[in-house]
């Protein structure tokens, strides 16, 4: 079994607690207007990696003292897509003592993503909107699955931290924000953090260099004005830290 990687950063301070190795898994099925990796989405396309779960925990191992006090985490595009290589790859992490987290948009849900769940450790979760129309307009996905892992985090108590991307005329708007909010508290059990990212042009490029128009061409960044807005929103409904 090998799994398809876009990419390794070996210095992650952003995706997870403490410094991490960070594998960005090839494909997604999603369509995320706000995107800043287009260039994960499609499963098919050259990566410089192929891997076997023995491979990549070799790869990690490499960088043990420096993480020793963070971890791993998986990321992507979407790597619950390759779910069954994550259960094995997580597997070998925890036997090597490595604190282990998937960032997903939680795109899928199934019996393989319920096996590698055993073996993480932390979820970050995007939730992208509650509006199913806005959703899909965003995404090109419903949001069914999302709930549904979110649910069944709740139900098998895994630490989640829960991250949401503003993005202004979309999802800048203080109802929406609140409505998100109030969401997220039913799961307070469970959910460690909120992380509010910031919409931004940063990847604009990619979307040229591929040939694929840019969904959201003009609409500016968030103003820090804007994203401090939204954590005072969540604030008012959430005991955890929200940044």
């Amino acid at each position: 079994m090998k799994a398809r990687i876009h990419s390794i950063e070996s210095f992650g301070t952003v995706d997870g607690p403490g410094i991490r190795f960070v594998a960005f898994f090839q494909g997604c099925p999603m369509r995320c207007a706000f995107c800043h990796n287009p260039d994960t989405w499609n499963p098919h396309r050259e990566v410089p990696y192929e891997m076997t779960p023995e491979e990549l925990v070799d790869e990690v191992k490499r960088y043990k003292n420096f993480i020793r006090k963070g971890g791993v985490t998986c990321t992507g595009g979407e790597p619950l897509m390759q779910a069954p290589f994550l259960t094995q790859f997580l597997k070998l992490c925890k036997q090597e003592g490595f604190h282990t987290a998937i960032d997903t948009s939680g795109a899928i849900f199934n019996e393989d993503v319920k096996q590698a769940l055993q073996h993480t450790d932390l979820v970050l979760l995007d939730i992208k909107s509650l509006d199913e129309t806005l959703h899909k307009q965003l995404t090109g996905h419903t949001r069914t699955a999302n709930q549904q892992l979110l649910d069944y985090l709740q139900h098998i108590q895994k630490p989640t931290w829960i991250r949401h991307v503003v993005v202004p005329e979309l999802t800048d708007n203080d109802e929406h924000l609140q409505k998100i909010a109030q969401h997220v508290a039913r799961y307070r059990s469970i959910v460690e953090k909120v992380e509010i990212l910031p919409y931004h042009t940063m990847g604009t490029y990619k979307y040229q260099e591929l040939g694929i128009s840019y969904p959201l061409e003009g609409i500016p960044p968030l103003t820090t004005d804007r994203k401090e807005n939204a954590i005072s929103i969540f604030k008012q409904y959430l005991s955890c830290p929200v940044i």
